[in-house]
């Protein structure tokens, strides 16, 4: 599956999902007088803002290259991915401060049985949601619909936090607070691991040794010369990578043939793997400094 279609895919699906979720949710705390059901409500909602960011970002990364971006748009993937990492960021630390702000007040949630069920039916659901996110993105590799993943996940765990207050506040008052702590921290770390992916694909990534074994039986299948290939770099722009590396020859083979070996390489590479390759030649013996 293309990433910019996953994207749209999630994306819609998201925020038609949260608009329905969003509306029991608040009928429910209207219906009960619960302040906290609400305010989960309008967290729901705030979850329509990263599938909003999913949307814009395939949009975008779908743009073909022009003259001012040669390699295209496919890195508004990593910059919607840093964006939604920013958004449970600053979830995590709301969810932090009303915490340390119950304790202090020694508040515990206070919810009937229909707010039960919709929590209940809400956990579920966004658990469900989140799941969809992630079979996406394992069909797509899109990165985006990852962090839009986690923030399903959010909503769910906070109801989860909202549920565990119920049936325990009865016995400890401060559970509810506590749990808040908890999840906040889990907030964080997935922001931190989905902002640390997306940091570290924008500003370029080492190539896995699996990549790598690829290449080489690549160059071992066009070529009965012992090419050496190494001094491997990939650069990932969402939509496609591109790998540049070395191959040697002997002094004696001519320019011609050995730019028909490289392009052979570069074509079988890209119709198996489907990354664009350049391919420097070099004669044997000769040394880098990183070699």
């Amino acid at each position: 599956m293309k990433k910019e279609k996953a994207g749209y895919i999630e994306g819609v699906v998201s925020v038609l999902s949260n608009g329905v979720l969003f509306a029991f949710k608040l009928w429910a705390g209207m219906a009960t007088g619960s302040i906290a059901l609400t305010a989960d409500a309008w967290h729901t909602l705030s979850d329509s803002l990263s599938s909003f960011i999913v949307i814009a970002s395939a949009r975008l990364s779908a743009k073909k290259p022009d003259k001012k971006h040669p390699y295209g748009h496919g890195r508004w993937e990593q910059i919607a991915a840093l964006l939604i990492a920013f958004l449970l960021a600053v979830i995590a630390f709301d969810f932090f401060i009303e915490a340390i702000t119950n304790l202090h007040y020694r508040e515990s949630p206070n919810f009937g049985a229909f707010a039960i069920g919709v929590i209940v039916a809400s956990i579920i659901f966004k658990e469900l949601l989140a799941q969809y996110a992630f079979y996406l993105c394992r069909k797509s590799g899109n990165l985006t619909v990852k962090a839009d993943g986690w923030h399903h996940r959010t909503d769910s765990l906070s109801s989860v936090v909202v549920l565990a207050g119920i049936f325990l506040s009865g016995y400890l008052w401060w559970i509810d607070s506590f749990l808040g702590i908890v999840l906040s921290a889990m907030l964080l770390y997935a922001a931190f691991n989905i902002g640390k992916e997306a940091v570290e694909k924008y500003l370029g990534e080492k190539p896995s040794m699996k990549l790598i074994d690829e290449i080489i039986n690549v160059t071992k299948s066009v070529s009965a010369h012992e090419l050496h290939p190494h001094h491997f770099h990939i650069h990932n722009y969402g939509t496609h990578r591109e790998l540049t590396f070395h191959i040697k020859f002997e002094s004696e083979v001519s320019i011609g043939y050995g730019h028909e070996i490289a392009t052979e390489i570069e074509t079988r590479i890209f119709e198996r793997l489907g990354v664009i390759a350049t391919i420097h030649i070099e004669p044997h013996g000769y040394k880098h400094d990183s070699d």
